[in-house]
C-alpha cells in the first residue's frame, strides 16, 4: 500500500440529499455513490451508528468501491464493534483526532488551515479534513487549498 497523503477532504458521510443533483447527477442509483464521492475526495467519516451496523459484506463492498489511496475514518463507539481489519479503516480516538482531524465547519479559516497543513508537513502526519454538514464549497476549497499547497 502506498503511503498516505498529508491531507485528505471528506465529508461525514457520502450520502448527503442536498448533494443530489449538484454533486450527484439526479438519476445516479445509491449503489454508485461512493465510488464517485471517491472521484471528488480521499477519505469520509464514518458515524459510529453506521460503521458499526455495516456488515462484512458491505465493508467488503466499500472497500472494493474505493480506490487504495482512499480512508475511512470512525468515530469511536461501542467497543464490541471491531473495526474492519484494514488499512484503509482509521479509529478515530480523541487523541488520534485531536492530531489528525480538521472540521471545517468549526474552523472553516482557510488561512488557519494552510498554517496547519504547513505544521503536519513537517511531521510527515496525514491530516484529515473533513465537514460535518458536507458543506461542498468549504470541501472543494480545502481540496483547492491542498493542491495549491502541494498536497
Amino acid at each position: 500500500m502506498t503511503p498516505a497523503p498529508l491531507v485528505l477532504v471528506g465529508a461525514a458521510g457520502w450520502q448527503h440529499p442536498a448533494w443530489r443533483g449538484r454533486f450527484y447527477p439526479d438519476d445516479m442509483s445509491d449503489d454508485w455513490m461512493l465510488s464517485y464521492y471517491n472521484t471528488q475526495f480521499s477519505t469520509v467519516y464514518l458515524p459510529a451508528a453506521i460503521w458499526q451496523t455495516a456488515s462484512g459484506a458491505t465493508w467488503s463492498q466499500w472497500l472494493h468501491d474505493t480506490l487504495d489511496g482512499f480512508y475511512f475514518v470512525l468515530e469511536p463507539g461501542d467497543t464490541a464493534s471491531p473495526k474492519p481489519a484494514s488499512e484503509r479503516v482509521l479509529l478515530a480516538t480523541p487523541p488520534w483526532a485531536a492530531g489528525h482531524v480538521w472540521w471545517l465547519d468549526e474552523a472553516p479559516d482557510l488561512r488557519l488551515l494552510a498554517q496547519r497543513i504547513t505544521q503536519h508537513a513537517a511531521t510527515g502526519e496525514p491530516l484529515f479534513v473533513f465537514s460535518r454538514s458536507g458543506n461542498l464549497v468549504l470541501m472543494e476549497q480545502a481540496n483547492t487549498l491542498r493542491q495549491v499547497m502541494g498536497y
